[in-house]
């Protein structure tokens, strides 16, 4: 997606709980006989009552891992009916997951590692599923929080976010501000926090009044004194670089003239519709932010909003099967397949090689034969210093047989997958295209 080299497969976990409840009721049965047409026979619906994906096996890579174009992240063996009957759930559970993981993945890789990233998209979400979907996903993707308070509740992701505008707007005069006393942080007797702050304001900002930055000093100041740390500043409009590194110099002097160490590191954070663009330019620029609050471009995916994962047939009772057509994409590859990752001496993944389940595994050093995808002709030598094998089994006798790692062990996993990507490959623009 997004014209990279890469995707963050996710969803396996939504998929496989999908598989573990899968039945139709006496409900669905009744519903089914009710817009079916009437001459269905009545076996169909006595069948139906009796399935379950008891005798479904599901491979896969692990949740969060990078998946490359053409290389099955999952697959599934069982009936026929069965698995026909199961397409568009694990479609459903892996697209979406896997494009917002991938969209917080770009995020991250062009923010870099030290600047916390906030998920904040759930007024703009498609409803709310898509909204705690992408909260999750984002967080797998490596952001570090969301926003949405019950998508930290039901899935343990940290949360955090800031004040309304309406809040602070809802304040005529500093009167209206109840409670106004604050006790020292090493006790003694309740301050007036307001007044404190307005004599600061007074003693050090009054030339600069009209701006909110010696307002929000005054504040800050007025909380050391009382033995407090202000948690920081929020822009969400203008030039957010430049304000950025204004609004440091401003905290750096008055640090430096107050004798206030801290006040020089308060974290600076931003919103305002930020895009992939917006990062660059940060970038670019240069700035002093600290931390980005990313909405509408996150969960709603406007440069790609949908991700092309299909689900195609490709053995039938030991034969294989092959879908032809004029678009060579989407031809599809046949037979039931063991997916490796071929490592170089560097560590960096360069190849992912798909052999048929009989064939014999590579190792390490050996000298393979290969023919890559897209390139069709003669045989391609390649010696690989390490071989992966991608697929587990996770899904087996009706039962998930592989233990699921926590949210964020996923996260830390597609990190470290991500990290592992040449920089030719992990680029955003123009990326080396990557050899399967």
């Amino acid at each position: 997606p997004f014209r990279g080299s890469f995707a963050l497969g996710a969803g396996l976990a939504e998929g496989l709980r999908g598989l573990r409840a899968f039945r139709f009721s006496a409900a669905d049965v009744a519903y089914l006989r009710s817009v079916l047409p009437s001459t269905t026979d009545d076996a169909f619906f006595d069948y139906l009552a009796t399935l379950d994906a008891s005798e479904v096996t599901v491979t896969a890579m692990p949740e969060g891992s990078v998946v490359f174009a053409r290389v099955p992240f999952l697959q599934v063996k069982g009936p026929l009916l069965v698995v026909q009957l199961l397409e568009t759930t694990l479609l459903c559970l892996v697209n979406y997951a896997s494009l917002v993981a991938t969209n917080a993945a770009r995020f991250r890789l062009l923010a870099g590692p030290d600047v916390k990233l906030v998920e904040m998209g759930l007024r703009r979400a498609q409803g709310p599923d898509g909204a705690l979907s992408a909260s999750k996903y984002s967080y797998i993707g490596g952001f570090d929080c969301t926003s949405n308070i019950l998508a930290g509740k039901l899935y343990g992701i940290p949360v955090c976010g800031t004040i309304a505008h309406s809040f602070v707007m809802s304040f005529r005069s500093l009167e209206e501000v109840q409670p106004r006393e604050l006790p020292p942080q090493a006790g003694g007797d309740p301050v007036d926090l307001a007044a404190l702050a307005v004599s600061w304001l007074q003693q050090a900002f009054l030339a600069l009044a009209r701006s909110g930055l010696p307002n929000f000093c005054a504040v800050a100041l007025a909380l050391h004194q009382l033995g407090y740390q202000a948690i920081g500043v929020r822009l969400d409009s203008g030039d957010l670089a430049q304000q950025s590194k204004e609004i440091r110099r401003a905290f750096r002097a008055c640090g430096a003239h107050f004798q206030v160490p801290w006040f020089e590191t308060i974290p600076i954070a931003v919103s305002n519709d930020i895009s992939e663009q917006s990062l660059e330019e940060f970038r670019r620029e240069g700035s002093e932010i600290d931390m980005i609050g990313i909405g509408t471009n996150l969960v709603t995916c406007p440069l790609q909003p949908s991700l092309g994962c299909v689900y195609k047939l490709v053995e039938v009772n030991g034969y294989p099967c092959l879908k032809l057509t004029e678009d060579e994409e989407k031809m599809t590859i046949p037979g039931m397949k063991t997916i490796y990752r071929l490592y170089d001496a560097a560590g960096h993944p360069f190849m992912d090689l798909m052999a048929l389940e009989e064939e014999p595994s590579p190792s390490a050093g050996q000298e393979l034969g290969i023919h890559v995808l897209g390139q069709l002709g003669e045989t391609t030598k390649v010696i690989p210093s390490t071989v992966e094998p991608l697929h587990r089994i996770y899904f087996r006798n009706g039962q998930v047989c592989e233990p699921l790692p926590s949210l964020p062990e996923v996260r830390s996993h597609a990190q470290m997958s991500l990290n592992l990507l040449s920089p030719a490959h992990r680029r955003l623009h123009e990326p080396q295209p990557y050899p399967v």
